[in-house]
């Protein structure tokens, strides 16, 4: 079971309303299941967030060969024809990922999912599990 103290969606809501051209914003466990989202349908959301485990992982492995780095993936940003992806660490195990258009600029994006990540990562915890149950 995924825990979170309080509820953050108005926070997404925040986020959108705040950047123009975001398409969806997804929250989720290290293991790609969605804990929240703003815009774009559940099922849409949840396969965001299924790949976005693999990304997470495949960008902390080759983070691992970077003389001096501590191993963790902070800030992926995909360029798209029509728009971008942004995956960030929003927390333990648990990241942020937008989908958004053309209009956005990416550093704008992300000093504001920074922010968000500030706010909600202290609420945000995803326990790791093994089997499909959560591990203490």
């Amino acid at each position: 079971m995924i825990q979170q103290r309080g509820n953050f969606d108005w926070m997404l809501k925040e986020l959108d309303d705040g950047v123009p051209g975001i398409e969806m914003i997804v929250v989720l466990s290290a293991d790609g299941l969605r804990i929240a989202r703003h815009g774009g349908d559940p099922d849409a959301a949840d396969r965001v967030a299924a790949a976005c485990a693999g990304l997470q992982s495949l960008t902390s492995a080759v983070a691992q060969e970077i003389p001096d780095s501590d191993g963790e993936m902070k800030l992926v940003v995909v360029e798209i024809d029509g728009g971008y992806f942004y995956l960030m660490a929003a927390g333990a195990n648990a990241y942020l990922a937008v989908l958004a258009d053309v209009r956005c600029e990416p550093g704008h994006m992300s000093a504001r999912m920074r922010d968000l990540v500030v706010r909600i990562g202290a609420h945000l915890t995803s326990p790791p599990r093994r089997n499909g149950r959560q591990t203490v």
